[in-house]
């Protein structure tokens, strides 16, 4: 078989299978556990990286690869799941299709831009990346779950309104010029732990417990 198979790569296939399960539980008319899958893909992203770096020996058509599925799969995750749950929400003639294509475009824009720049900082630094240029796609795995989470407290004429201009939002910051800077392993703690309270927070709207 073509391509790579090791553990270095084991949490970011999770992180798309979750998204594209995702995605087929919209189809079926269901709202939570979307975003559940949304969530769990964002979780998976931000240690996926961690694990690779932590493999020794890999090879140069590894980390290339590495590189390449990361933001393939994040495409699908961060971009097209995204995309899908908006639509969802109606509009579809109008601002479901605005927002649908710039998320989309926006973050294989900004995935594609990453790449191009990973690599060429990788031929000439052996340094861990400090800082991203726009805003990283993993993102939406925090921000749209917080809003759905905050439904309850919208106006259900207007929150459609609200998640789609977010998504609007989300999609010019994935390509703004600015630098923010990369999470220390206790900002990637923290991110975890909001996490945590999220799914919380859906298993209480639920009844679960």
């Amino acid at each position: 078989m073509i391509g790579f198979y090791n553990y270095s790569v084991i949490l970011t296939y999770i992180g798309l299978a979750s998204s594209v399960f995702g995605i087929t539980q919209v189809f079926e008319g269901r709202q939570t556990l979307p975003f559940l899958c949304l969530l769990l893909s964002g979780i998976c992203d931000l240690f996926d990286g961690k694990i690779a770096r932590a493999m020794k020996n890999r090879t140069d058509h590894e980390k290339v690869f590495g590189i390449q599925i990361d933001s393939l799969c994040d495409l699908v995750c961060f971009g097209v799941f995204p995309a899908v749950i908006g639509y969802s929400y109606g509009f579809n003639y109008g601002l479901g299709v605005i927002s649908a294509i710039m998320i989309v475009l926006g973050a294989v824009i900004r995935l594609g831009y990453f790449n191009v720049m990973e690599e060429e900082r990788q031929r000439t630094t052996n340094e861990p990346r400090k800082n991203y240029q726009g805003m990283p796609v993993t993102t939406v795995a925090i921000i749209l779950p917080l809003l759905f989470l905050g439904k309850a407290n919208i106006p259900a004429s207007i929150y459609p309104y609200i998640f789609q201009g977010f998504m609007v939002l989300i999609s010019i910051l994935f390509i703004l010029k600015i630098n923010i800077k990369k999470l220390s392993g206790k900002g990637i703690l923290i991110l975890f732990t909001m996490g945590a309270i999220i799914v919380l927070g859906y298993l209480k709207m639920r009844h679960i417990i």
